[in-house]
This record gives structure tokens, C-alpha cells and sequence, in this order.
């Protein structure tokens, strides 16, 4: 079912990211998606199905296991229907995406697609890193996690390319300089250089100021169709193409014969697709501002060109010479990325589509690009098996 162009957000909200010890994972999955229907002026009632995207409900004491916690978090929802989806760290932009298909078959009027994460209300040996390296495959992956597998990335790619752990702690430095600017931010301090590099080590090269934190956080859209959202007179922002890749398993995705350790085969299929839908044939000229997936410092760069802003090892050119800076010619991770936005797994697509939505709009306030017509939303997910890719743009 083709979606490009035929499907509007027409309302968003994001809670704060970062440790909330003091709220639960209903709390958060209902501040967001509340907020959401209330930004695109309408009820709850006359919203007729939603998606729920949650990644790890294991550390929320299986809240999340299924779409019925948006029915628990929700008084009254009850019983329209509700689907829980998961794909690693796509989660959330898969729910939009199903979401906006309802629309685009005209099964649904008004839809509401939900993500949300509670990552910190467990010990350290009960964390997602701690769980991955200690109850996955006893000989394929034992010990194995998402640090270990992207610093191979990271060293094969410092071999191969003019690029050093000084680039590395550069990405950093920027993304925690804009989410200064981000008041749901989980981190607003500024950082150094120097900072990054004295880190502990987490992965050689990897310290703990090159990794993404783990999060608390949800954040919710509201969809329609265009033809309604305009009929409305509503302000919203179109989605001109989205697409979800998935190429292997997660025991065998580092092991697949296209995995070269230098970029992700998969993000370039799903942008290929999402390009097709959305017209673009030059990314980095016809995309304003790039919200993409920084889980590591080394993930940006690599991004940057499967995204097709440059050719393959030209990532550290745009980072050194300014073009994805705040002030640059194609600004990425204005939002503070993962890096330092924080990334509640389930909410991190959502909250994604939300910012470009906001941008295309003109309403992401300190962060506002001036003139920004159109944008872009990416996702990776597992060791570089799925990959999620979202083209927003103002009507």
C-alpha cells in the first residue's frame, strides 16, 4: 500500500528523557500520547486505533508486552484496538509506519502511534547490556554487546579512512552542544573533547561519552489523512515516504556477506525506498535537517553516508568542515541525538519524527532551522539488521 504523500501528522508531544524514578511506564506512555491527541485538537474518543512501540518490556516488568498498555494507560480507550510492535531499535518509527498505513488503506480516520521505554528502574545486572551479554546464544553471543560489536565498526572504519578517536569524541561534543537547546534533552551539559577521550572505556575505541545512555522516555504522533488534515484547516506535515528494511537475524547480522563493517547495507535499502516514495534523488540537497540514529559516535559518520549525504568514508569530511553542525548546510541531530536527547529504545523513532515534524513546521524553537521544508527520520536497529527511514515535509 503505497503511503507517500497521503498521510499527516497532525499532533505530537514527547515526555522529558532521562532517569524519571519518580514515574512509571504508564505514566510516561500516557503523558505522551495525551498530549499528542491534545495537540492535534481532538479527543480521545475520536481517535480509533493506535500502535504501541516497545522494545524491551522486560525491564518495565513486562509493561509493554503487549498493545494493551495503551488501553491500561488510557482509561476509556477500551475496546478499540491497539497493536504492540517491536523491532529492536526501530520500534518506534515501525509503529508509525504501520500506523500510517492504516490510514493510507483508509481503514481509520485518526490513529495514534505511541512509543515508550523504562530502562532504568532495574539494577545494573538486570540492564538491557547486562542481559544481552549474559542470556543470549551460549556459543554465538555470549558476552556479546551492542558496545564490543559497533567498536569493531569503529576500528575497522579508523583502518580504512582518514579518521580518529578524535573525530569520534567531535560527534559527541556536537550532539551535546545541541541538546542544550533541547528542553526534554536527557543530558544538556556541554562537553570537550578532552571529556570524551578520558571516559572510561567502555569498547576500544568506545568510552562511555562515545555510547549512547539508557532511558526513560516516551513521545506519540497523532495521524490522519492529508485530505483531512487540510479539510481541517489543522497545521500538520506530510509523510512522503517511509520504508523499514530488516536483512538478517541477530545472532547472524555481523556475519552477513554484505556486512563489511564500514556502514550498513540496510540503511541503505530502506533509504533507497523511502527516497523512491519521497522523490529524492540528491539527500543533501533536497533535505534540511537529519535526525539520525547515533546509538554510537561512529554510528553518525557512518550514517551520514548510507544516508547518501556523501560517499562512503567522506562522513568525517562533513563533520570536520562544519556541514552537519547546528549552523551547517545539513544540520544532524539538532535534537541532541541519541547521544545525549537519550534513547528510551521504544520511543526513539517516534520522538524522531516528531522533531522533523516540528522543524517542517516551524516550531522546534531554539532548534529551528530557517526555511526547513523537508527532513529526514532514521532508525538502526539490532547489530545492523533493520533500518527505518522517514521523509517529513511541510504540505
Amino acid at each position: 500500500m503505497p503511503i507517500a504523500g497521503e498521510v499527516a501528522i497532525i499532533g505530537s508531544a514527547a515526555t522529558r528523557f532521562g532517569v524519571i524514578h519518580d514515574r512509571g511506564y504508564l505514566d510516561l506512555l500516557a503523558e505522551a500520547a495525551r498530549g499528542a491527541i491534545a495537540d492535534a485538537q481532538l479527543t480521545q474518543d475520536e481517535i480509533e486505533a493506535a500502535w504501541l512501540g516497545t522494545a524491551e518490556p522486560l525491564t518495565a516488568a513486562l509493561l509493554g508486552d503487549a498493545g494493551t498498555a495503551v488501553t491500561e494507560a488510557l482509561p476509556g480507550f477500551a475496546p478499540r484496538p491497539v497493536t504492540r510492535v517491536s523491532t529492536f531499535c526501530c520500534t518506534g518509527m515501525e509503529a508509525v509506519r504501520a500506523a500510517a498505513m492504516a490510514i493510507a488503506a483508509g481503514e481509520h480516520d485518526y490513529v495514534l502511534a505511541v512509543g515508550a521505554e523504562k530502562m532504568r528502574d532495574v539494577p545494573p545486572r538486570g540492564s538491557l547490556v547486562a542481559r544481552t551479554a549474559n542470556l543470549t546464544h551460549p556459543t554465538l553471543a555470549k558476552g556479546r554487546t551492542a558496545p564490543g560489536q559497533f567498536a569493531l565498526l569503529a576500528n575497522r572504519y579508523m583502518h580504512e579512512y582518514d579518521c580518529t578517536v578524535e573525530d569520534l569524541a567531535a560527534v559527541a561534543v556536537k550532539n551535546h552542544a545541541n541538546a542544550a537547546r533541547n528542553p526534554i534533552a536527557q543530558y544538556s551539559d556541554p562537553l570537550t573533547v578532552e571529556q570524551v577521550l578520558k571516559a572510561p572505556r567502555v569498547a576500544e575505541p568506545l568510552g562511555v561519552l562515545d555510547c549512547t545512555p539508557t532511558t526513560d522516555g516516551a513521545a506519540a504522533v497523532v495521524l490522519t489523512s492529508v485530505d483531512r488534515a487540510r479539510a481541517s484547516g489543522r497545521r500538520f506535515a506530510v509523510i512522503e515516504g517511509i520504508a523499514l528494511a530488516v536483512v538478517d537475524g541477530y545472532y547472524a547480522g555481523f556475519y552477513h556477506d554484505e556486512a563489511d563493517y564500514l556502514g550498513f547495507h540496510v540503511t541503505r535499502a530502506a533509504a533507497a525506498s523511502a527516497y523512491r516514495q519521497a522523490g529524492i534523488t540528491a539527500p543533501r540537497q533536497q533535505l534540511d535537517v537529519i535526525e539520525c540514529h547515533d546509538c554510537f559516535t561512529i554510528t553518525e559518520l557512518v550514517n551520514c553516508e548510507d544516508l547518501g549525504l556523501c560517499e562512503r568514508g567522506e562522513g568525517v569530511r562533513l563533520l570536520r568542515e562544519g556541514v552537519t553542525s547546528a549552523e551547517g548546510e545539513v544540520p544532524v541531530n539538532l535534537s541532541g541525538g541519541l547521544q545525549a536527547c537519550g534513547h528510551p529504545v521504544g520511543a526513539t523513532g517516534v520522538r524522531m519524527i516528531k522533531e522533523i515534524a516540528d522543524q517542517v513546521l516551524g516550531r522546534a524553537d531554539e532548534r529551528q532551522v530557517q526555511g526547513a521544508r523537508r527532513g529526514l527520520a532514521h532508525t538502526l536497529g539490532g547489530p545492523g539488521v533493520a533500518s527505518c527511514v522517514a521523509v517529513i515535509a511541510a504540505p
